[in-house]
């Protein structure tokens, strides 16, 4: 029995020790739980494609798009708080092939390309009829094409009517002395069928009647259309050939809508035609059609040319290049045609974000003016100076619409209305007074600033306001009192820190005011100190880029950046997320 116990407990401690050396193999190393941290350490982190940024996923790995490892999504980005700017990072670019121009002054002349034909000149075709009904004897042209004089024999023809004339003709010339009458009219009845006099002549001497009669052209050129052949019979009137004068030669190109301002009469244009392209031909516009082809939406543009050696010949395709001007033009800015994102009047462009560590573009609403050759004149929303991206823009635009930020096809509301360019005008001599306070406050010179106040309280007398209706109305109301009850109070300040805060409410409206209605100034600048009034921050309006603070006047005076900058003509657009209330981060001293 002890024995048989001895044995169970034998095999029990040889099972435990089994159990115990598998447990041991099994047991996961202390290096696979560090990884296992590692591995939630990075689910928190997301990870996206250098190239396709729109790519974000919780994990590391390849672009599904591209097959590019990806990267965490905090080396691509900078924090740029512009919602309008969309960063790439600079491998995203080089493979975007996206390339930038800086922009400069619009050139007034430019050159335009169109397109055409060249055509025979329609004054000079001519085409040869029957002068009598008879039948063709003989042809003497018997191809289109052929080259012919004026008063070459083209045919020969029979006609019994003319037979019977020219008896009607002898027997009147028997008696013309007694019936003078009926010679004169047999003699009508033949030159009305285009016989000569000198042919009329000759029937009376001989006393005979010609069968034939010679159909000869009219004029030198090439025989474009042989409507006969030998045996058919022809009435008056019928088409025999055609024959055009190739001297002459119409350059007839398509011009569309957008080209007309810059064509006019007497516009001299260079050449080329497919057959011949080293060599260049002048020509001078002579037409310019008054209706648009319906289909097209082209009209017709004409130029004529002598075609010295016959090198030119109708149905050649030409390339004309016609060097053009701007006519009243109302930009200083023209930008290439690749670097627009054309969606009517008012289109996008890219502009590079100048100082920014990582590439940055910011989306920009323009006004486009007319074309001129490969390029479009910008009625606003653009500066000489700024770089703007030529090629790549569509790469960049569809990467931020797939990223969720604003794009071509997602664009922010505009907070601006549209109002008459005299209320314009007025408000505009309202802001002007302002920045004579500000300059004032930024001097630290409180009498100053207190006259300058005059100054806003006449130019406020000479808005009319019914030039604006309905809510523009309404909001300019609010403005008025707001813009006037601030006046008031830092007329009567004692100190200039209090006239200080109350120009913080008068900055307010004049912002309000440039940023609903617009001003005619060609930029202005909203910026903003964030240490103003005890770190609270304050914005102020300002006409001149270099930060002149009038918060703190000359012990602070460069403390402040530019939040916002507003372009003559360009709607200030709502920027949803763009809080003017949060204190930036940065500024300067």
């Amino acid at each position: 029995m002890n024995k048989l116990f001895q044995n169970k407990l034998t095999l029990i401690l040889i099972t435990l020790f089994i159990g115990g050396l598998i447990g041991w193999i099994i047991k996961p190393s202390a290096s696979y739980e560090g990884h296992a941290d590692e591995s939630e350490s990075s689910s928190n982190t997301l990870w996206t494609c250098s190239m396709h940024p729109q790519i974000k996923l919780g994990e590391p790995g390849d672009c599904p798009i591209c097959g590019m490892d990806l990267i965490p999504a905090t080396q691509a980005t900078s924090g740029n708080s512009n919602p309008m700017v969309f960063e790439m990072t600079p491998e995203a670019v080089a493979m975007a092939q996206v390339h930038t121009t800086k922009i400069d002054g619009v050139d007034p002349s430019g050159e335009l390309f169109l397109t055409g034909k060249i055509q025979a000149d329609e004054r000079e075709n001519a085409s040869v009829t029957a002068k009598f009904p008879g039948r063709i004897e003989k042809l003497f042209v018997t191809f289109t094409g052929e080259q012919v004089r004026a008063g070459q024999k083209l045919a020969t023809i029979y006609s019994p009517e003319l037979m019977t004339a020219q008896r009607e003709l002898l027997e009147a010339v028997k008696s013309k002395a007694t019936f003078p009458q009926l010679y004169n009219a047999a003699k009508e009845k033949l030159r009305l069928w285009k016989l000569t006099d000198s042919q009329i002549s000759e029937i009376e001497q001989s006393g005979s009647i010609r069968e034939q009669f010679d159909i000869l052209s009219d004029q030198s050129g090439v025989v474009t259309q042989r409507n006969i052949a030998i045996g058919d019979y022809v009435n008056t009137g019928s088409v025999l050939f055609t024959v055009i004068n190739l001297n002459k030669l119409w350059v007839l190109l398509d011009a569309y809508e957008s080209d007309l301002p810059f064509l006019s009469q007497g516009n001299e244009i260079n050449f080329t035609v497919a057959g011949n392209s080293s060599e260049t031909f002048k020509a001078k516009i002579t037409f310019i059609d008054p209706m648009l082809n319906a289909n097209t939406r082209s009209a017709s543009v004409r130029a004529e040319i002598t075609n010295t050696g016959n090198k030119l010949k109708p149905e050649m395709f030409v390339t004309a290049s016609i060097k053009t001007a701007a006519k009243n033009a109302s930009s200083d800015v023209s930008v290439p045609r690749t670097a627009v994102l054309w969606s009517g009047k008012r289109s996008v462009v890219y502009v590079k974000v100048p100082n920014s560590e990582t590439p940055g573009f910011e989306m920009r609403e323009v006004t486009l003016g007319n074309r001129m050759g490969e390029n479009y004149l910008i009625e606003s929303g653009l500066q000489a100076g700024e770089e703007i991206v030529t090629n790549g823009v569509f790469a960049i635009d569809a990467a931020a619409q797939l990223s969720g930020q604003y794009s071509m096809m997602k664009r922010p509301e505009t907070k601006s209305l549209e109002v008459s360019e005299e209320f314009r005008n007025q408000i505009t001599a309202v802001a002007n007074a302002y920045f004579e306070i500000k300059n004032g406050l930024v001097k630290d010179n409180l009498s100053e600033a207190q006259k300058s106040l005059s100054g806003i309280d006449q130019s406020l007398e000479k808005v009319n306001m019914s030039l604006v209706q309905g809510q523009a109305h309404d909001l300019w109301m609010g403005m008025l009192r707001g813009i006037k009850d601030s006046n008031s109070k830092i007329l009567t300040s004692k100190e200039i820190e209090e006239a200080r805060k109350h120009f913080s409410m008068l900055s307010f409206h004049i912002l309000e005011m440039a940023e609903t209605f617009g001003l005619n100034k060609e930029v202005v600048y909203k910026d903003y100190c964030p240490m103003a009034f005890g770190d609270q921050g304050a914005y102020w309006l300002s006409e001149q880029k270099d930060i002149s603070n009038p918060y703190f006047g000359a012990s602070m005076l460069t403390c402040g950046e530019i939040k916002q900058t507003y372009l003559k003509g360009q709607p200030v657009l709502n920027l949803s997320g763009s809080s003017t209330s949060t204190a930036p981060t940065g500024h300067n001293h």
